[in-house]
């Protein structure tokens, strides 16, 4: 499952390496140039004196906590930001995420930055799951360079292009992201006006150059049209490839990337910029707006690691884009209606299965046909089992209600899905473009495949590994992910 819905290096293979991370804890309360503590010589009498008025001090001072505490009591609780059926605690944090700009939107990007703060930014460039993780590599990348991460909007690569793009913040709720991680976390349209006709030149570096040959340009970034912004991109030295020279992992190191964004890896790796699309501006990266092409093939130890419970990108960033309330609200009525629940009812624990069937997954099959190289009807009903199974052990539930999510087209096999007592969606039915805009069936099955306490996706889908995580991270739920490829692939 270490292939993207439309990445260009489906077949490149996990590479281990003997790459070790510096440690993420610094020696805090330590300093060498902290002044001596030289202690001071008192007389007894003096000290017992000393001591007693010490101790009425912290007696009358136990009292005085005790009853603001007791004439106060919401200071005793933790702040907690929960969503519908997903609680969880976040940290405290006071400060307004936006306090880390000057003011509103800008026409100009750098009136807006604050001169004591330093950003960090980059783009997308393949599917909607994909980019998602793309920006969990950014987020995670300023968290290890003490940046503030500015996220650009979801463009339509897989719908459509009338669709438009679609804001991160109305997909994810940004104000708890930030929350749950600690830093603020910006979008591009809070800092630059979408409606600017300013295109202001910048600095960039190119990742994309430096990790594959396959391609002589920086990766796509559609920085212009969409935050006005003509690039002169400096490649990155090809040491930033994980394996130099191996075309089949265009992977780079977190840390390898961070090294450019200091001293002497910065001055020692400055090569002649490539002059900018528009103006033909030759800079260097810029230094107060970090900024890179392409951030996908990025890891910490292991390519494609979002596989892995290790993968940094998930663990401190990615588990942290929860749905957006309006999100999970609409589609918990989908739910509703489907499985005929009252509002006033909880909705049952269910297993969602995810059957990717459309053309670009299978062009993968080659000569095998079609219903031998995807699985089959009792191939997930065998999961189905053992999901209800390990639920029962491990939950005490037994989730009766599957639901099937497909791009399949087949009237037919959609028949076949039902026939045997599974539910589906019909957003047609539902006229759900005309009510919410072309992202959301997308967006709806996505949420309703991360909302169960079980999920069956396909290996080599991305959008499946996602609401795999997502299932065993915020419902402590089951994961299962089926081979396909041949009649038997699944057998096990």
């Amino acid at each position: 499952m270490r292939t993207d819905n439309k990445h260009p290096h489906s077949h490149a293979l996990n590479i281990d390496d003997d790459f070790q991370t510096s440690t993420s804890t610094s020696l805090l309360g330590f300093h060498l140039d902290s002044p001596r503590f030289i202690p001071h010589r008192f007389s007894s009498r003096r000290r017992r004196l000393i001591i007693t008025a010490a101790s009425l001090i912290s007696v009358l001072s136990l009292f005085l906590l005790a009853y603001l505490s007791l004439s106060n009591p919401s200071s005793r609780t933790p702040s907690i930001v929960s969503e519908d059926r997903n609680p969880q605690l976040v940290p405290t944090i006071t400060w307004n995420r936006k306090s880390s700009l000057l003011g509103p939107p800008t026409d100009r990007f750098r009136d807006n930055l604050r001169n004591d703060t330093k950003y960090i930014t980059s783009w997308i460039s393949a599917g909607w799951t994909n980019d998602v993780m793309t920006y969990g590599n950014l987020i995670y990348l300023a968290m290890l360079t003490e940046r503030i991460p500015i996220i650009g909007p979801f463009t339509p690569s897989h719908i459509g292009g009338d669709a438009g793009n679609i804001a991160f913040g109305e997909v994810f709720d940004v104000d708890y992201l930030s929350k749950a991680i600690g830093i603020p976390v910006l979008e591009w349209s809070e800092v630059k006006n979408t409606s600017s006709q300013e295109i202001e030149d910048i600095g960039c570096w190119s990742v994309w150059q430096a990790v594959q040959t396959r391609e002589s340009d920086p990766r796509l970034t559609n920085a212009l049209p969409l935050q006005g912004l003509d690039i002169s991109f400096t490649a990155g030295p090809t040491w930033l490839q994980k394996i130099p020279g191996y075309e089949h992992d265009p992977h780079a190191h977190f840390w390898s990337i961070a090294s450019l964004l200091y001293s002497p890896e910065r001055e020692n790796n400055l090569i002649e910029p490539q002059p900018s699309k528009v103006h033909g501006a030759v800079l260097s990266p810029d230094e107060h707006l970090a900024c890179f092409d392409y951030l996908y093939y990025v890891c910490g130890h292991t390519s494609f690691e979002y596989e892995r419970d290790i993968s940094p990108a998930w663990r401190f960033v990615a588990k942290h884009f929860r749905w957006t309330n309006r999100l999970q609200t609409i589609s918990d009525g989908y739910l509703r209606r489907i499985f005929n629940v009252p509002n006033h009812d909880p909705i049952p624990p269910y297993i969602a299965i995810h059957a990717r069937r459309a053309n670009d997954f299978i062009v993968y099959c080659r000569d095998v046909p079609k219903e031998d190289c995807f699985p089959s009807i009792p191939t997930y009903q065998r999961r189905i089992a053992e999901i209800q199974d390990e639920t029962r052990e491990r939950l005490g539930i037994v989730p009766q209600h599957i639901i099937m999510l497909s791009d399949e087209e087949d009237p037919a096999w959609w028949d076949s899905i039902r026939m045997v007592g599974w539910y589906t969606i019909d957003h047609v039915a539902e006229d759900t473009v005309n009510k919410y805009g072309r992202w959301y069936p997308v967006l709806i099955d996505a949420v309703i495949q991360s909302s169960g306490i079980g999920i069956i996706g396909m290996q080599q889908s991305t959008m499946s590994l996602l609401a795999g995580r997502r299932v065993q991270d915020w419902h402590n739920g089951v994961f299962k992910s089926v081979k396909w490829g041949t009649p038997h692939a699944d057998d096990h």
